[in-house]
């Protein structure tokens, strides 16, 4: 079940938004293309972007990644109309909250080689076990790709604090300890964490490697 309220704010804030959403965010959510020129999907494979908004990033993902399998979800169903009208029948789509979701049951996969999270864990209130839920269902060798705001630890101080006074008009929390709790996550699973600042610390890239057979 999707936590009712924060779909509702996330159908509040994107009623309108969808409709400008991927010509105006192009300017300040970079990395994505970093992200998926990373994915290395395996020829047919699957690939699940949870919060997958307005189909942007599957619909590219498709694109490069010829006979891929795409699945997204998101917890706004005003964001799954966009999605929908992007992706057609090229990708299986439904309404769920990624803090708690069965796969098998909201999209008929049960497991994955391929989860995205894009720019989407400074969104949800709960995100570590947004994290968790997503590696419970990646395949053995798949992996989870993060890309989100980073730390801009390197960015100078009035920049920092007008981008972080920005995103908050629009519920946006960068995670400046995202590095510290994948670590333990990943460690607590024994899986590989390959973690990277992007542009000047402005946004955070991470893979979570799935060993497991």
């Amino acid at each position: 079940m999707a936590d009712t309220h924060h779909a509702a704010l996330m159908d509040r804030t994107y009623r309108h938004q969808r409709l400008i959403y991927d010509a105006t965010r192009a300017w300040f959510l970079l990395g994505r293309d970093h992200l998926i020129a990373h994915l290395d999907v395996p020829q047919g494979g699957s690939v699940l972007e949870l919060a997958c908004g307005t189909g942007r990033n599957l619909d590219l993902i498709g694109r490069r990644y010829n006979g891929s399998k795409l699945y997204g979800f998101d917890i706004s169903e005003e964001m799954l109309r966009s999605a929908r009208a992007k992706l057609g029948a090229r990708a299986t789509l439904a309404h769920g909250d990624a803090c708690a979701f069965d796969a098998n049951t909201l999209l008929g996969q049960a497991r994955f080689d391929r989860i995205v999270l894009s720019y989407s864990l400074s969104m949800i209130p709960d995100w570590p076990r947004a994290v968790s839920c997503a590696l419970d269902h990646l395949a053995a060798g798949g992996s989870l790709h993060i890309v989100d705001f980073g730390r801009q630890h390197r960015l100078p101080r009035l920049a920092r604090r007008g981008l972080n006074a920005w995103l908050a008009k629009f519920h946006v929390t960068p995670r400046h300890d995202l590095d510290k709790q994948l670590t333990k996550i990943a460690d607590a699973r024994g899986m590989n964490l390959n973690f990277k600042d992007l542009f000047a610390s402005y946004a955070q890239h991470a893979i979570i490697t799935n060993g497991n057979g």
